[in-house]
């Protein structure tokens, strides 16, 4: 998946009759913790957002797993790695909730934990339009692993980890204090909040039913299938990074983009290497969900 056929996707629907309804299946959108986040950001509470973290690595995954399908973890097969395989839900959240960055440099490791072509392991670096910085990590080779959402703005800190959004609040804006204090080595009071989130929402059968509700009743999707190039550009500005070596602009140019990915593949083909496959154990799927 990438931004081109993102795009394509996007022109097709754009030429039809608007009462046809195209939405995406971003079941993480329906978890009550990340609505709160989003919430917290959209209501100016947080204030100006200077500062967003998230470490994902609670993706670990086997050599059985990698294994276990020819199509898995190739530039042919899926046409990435972690991000388009697992991280396409956190990408969507990410972008969400904080906005698409304007510049993005990325570290991608290529079989860094396995033995694939693909990426399994990324450190991306961001910088938005009114300066602030985000910093996305994620790996498929990292036990126990973490999932850490940690958001700075100018009325203190969210942190989302273990099923509980604690923000710490500063009475007085962070900028605003520093400006107005007298004194050198002053910080703000803050009051220690712990935030209510009721679940993790419907997921899969809460989005099947916003659809089946927006066709029939005109209901606002959950997911409109147009912002899913969002992720999906994140992932491809990542990769893009990595095999240039350079920071990349967004948005990107997704016609370059399908060349460089399509050379991958030719370049795979050529090598010639037949993925051995693997018979797996019995495989419980519910396990492969992140939150």
């Amino acid at each position: 998946v990438h931004r081109a056929d993102c795009e394509r996707l996007i022109a097709a629907y754009s030429g039809r009759e608007k009462k046809q309804v195209f939405g995406a299946m971003f079941n993480q959108r329906t978890d009550r913790y990340y609505q709160k986040i989003r919430a917290l950001i959209q209501s100016g509470e947080l204030g100006e957002i200077r500062r967003v973290n998230w470490i994902i690595t609670n993706w670990f995954r086997t050599h059985a797993y990698y294994a276990s399908g020819g199509w898995r973890a190739t530039w042919g097969g899926e046409g990435g790695g972690v991000l388009l395989n697992q991280c396409p839900h956190n990408l969507d959240l990410f972008q969400w909730m904080f906005g698409m960055p304007v510049t993005l440099s990325a570290n991608c490791a290529f079989g860094k934990y396995h033995d694939i072509e693909v990426e399994d392991d990324v450190t991306a670096t961001m910088q938005f339009a009114n300066g602030a910085t985000g910093v996305f990590i994620t790996s498929t080779g990292e036990a126990p692993g973490t999932n850490r959402l940690e958001i700075t703005g100018e009325r203190g800190r969210v942190v989302y980890e273990d099923d509980k959004i604690t923000y710490v609040r500063n009475e007085v804006p962070m900028g605003e204090f520093s400006r107005t204090t007298p004194e050198a080595f002053a910080r703000p009071a803050t009051w220690d909040i712990v935030v209510p989130a009721d679940g993790h929402g419907g997921q899969h059968n809460e989005v099947l039913q916003n659809f089946t509700e927006a066709i029939l009743d005109g209901a606002r999707l959950v997911a409109p299938a147009p912002e899913g190039i969002h992720s999906v550009e994140l992932a491809n500005a990542m990769l893009l990074s990595a095999w240039t070596a350079k920071p990349v602009a967004l948005p990107i140019d997704g016609k370059k983009y399908e060349r460089l990915l399509k050379a991958k593949i030719a370049e795979s083909a050529l090598k010639g290497k037949k993925k051995k496959v693997v018979e797996a154990a019995p495989v419980d799927f519910g396990k492969s969900f992140g939150k």
